[in-house]
């Protein structure tokens, strides 16, 4: 009985190869697609069918959330809990708030951008099973990689072996699950 499969690696030696096979996959009804590159190539993640992060969403209501606490906070302990008059001031002197306000919304903002960056990439990730598979490490140097997941529901050994090969791929690997 054989391993457990994650998927086909397939290692291309030029962008535009990786990016003539992502669309092949695609068109071929391959679904559970994933690409690796030593830089960015945002016309591959479109045609993957990658989404805009909800990131900056999360970290602009959080740090509204902390602002609107910290504005509040000082409010509340300046104006309602202590009112004392120093040098004929407002007792709302708001802009004696803003400094503080801007610090913490800037600091919320930090915090859940890490936390919310973490839980999307489900990270700490200690391993992931393409680690062990032989040269995959040149993808943050000078080789490109197309993985088809074994999930995929057209995904089937020999069928994907040959498709891969078929694109002019210099090596298909297949990448064992973690177990």
């Amino acid at each position: 009985m054989s391993a457990p499969l994650y998927g086909l690696l397939a290692e291309f030696d030029r962008p535009e190869a990786l990016r003539a096979a992502v669309r092949a996959a695609m068109a071929a009804g391959y679904t559970r697609l994933d690409a690796f590159s030593p830089f960015p190539l945002p016309d591959i993640g479109r045609d993957l069918g990658a989404r805009p992060s909800a990131l900056p969403w999360i970290a602009l209501a959080a740090g509204l959330i902390g602002a609107a606490i910290q504005y509040a906070t000082q409010y509340g302990l300046n104006v309602v809990a202590y009112p004392i008059n120093v040098g004929g001031r407002p007792l709302n002197a708001w802009p004696a708030f803003i400094p503080a306000t801007l610090i913490v919304a800037i600091l919320w903002t930090g915090a859940a951008t890490l936390l919310g960056m973490l839980l999307m990439l489900r990270l700490p990730r200690l391993h992931h099973p393409l680690f062990a598979v032989e040269g995959f490490e040149r993808a943050s140097e000078d080789r490109f990689f197309l993985l088809i997941l074994a999930e995929d529901p057209r995904f089937e050994l020999d069928g994907a072996t040959a498709f891969l090969s078929g694109l002019g791929a210099l090596a298909v690997r297949e990448a064992p699950a973690c177990e």
